[in-house]
């Protein structure tokens, strides 16, 4: 008897657990795909040096990414461009273009680092190809209704690409 109500016991608490959440980290701020770092270098660094270091940054692709500026202001320190990750979601040739606003503020010893505005767009057959947010997709995707089986892929590349990116940037401004 004892071994039946111990049985039932651990069936109903297994099946009363909570769905598995998912186990990606991209981080949000106000509902929105938003990645951001504030770096403190060496105090003696000057606004002007770090300016040139970011702009030297944004002409050089980096390994996961295409970099652009769209705008630049050397009073304010500030360098806005837009990044391009590709990332290939399988064997069959699909991939997605994932697009964002890269926002950058120097300051005396040290810059800040953003990036939002995130947009994705499926590169494959029978697909309409146009860019969507991602936040819907990651939104269905974390609550368990993924839109393809790539989303986990996608939702992985795009984590692993901006951290390596955010990284680049970091190597570049220590030198």
């Amino acid at each position: 008897m004892f071994k039946t109500i111990l049985s039932i016991s651990f069936l109903l608490l297994f099946l009363n657990a909570p769905a598995q959440v998912s186990k990606i980290d991209i981080p949000m701020k106000k509902g929105k795909v938003y990645y951001e770092k504030n770096y403190e270098l060496s105090p003696g660094l000057q606004q002007q040096e770090l300016y040139k270091r970011v702009l030297k940054w944004f002409k050089q692709d980096a390994q996961s990414a295409k970099k652009i500026t769209t705008s630049s202001d050397k009073n304010t320190g500030e360098i806005i461009g837009t990044g391009l990750f590709k990332i290939v979601t399988g064997s069959t040739g699909n991939y997605y273009l994932v697009r964002f606003v890269i926002d950058i503020k120097v300051h005396k010893g040290g810059y800040t680092f953003s990036a939002s505005g995130f947009y994705e767009k499926p590169i494959e057959s029978g697909i309409s190809n146009e860019y969507s947010k991602i936040e819907y997709r990651w939104w269905d995707y974390r609550q368990g209704k993924p839109w393809s089986a790539e989303d986990e892929t996608l939702f992985k590349g795009i984590t692993a690409d901006e951290n390596a990116l955010m990284s680049s940037l970091e190597d570049k401004m220590k030198i």
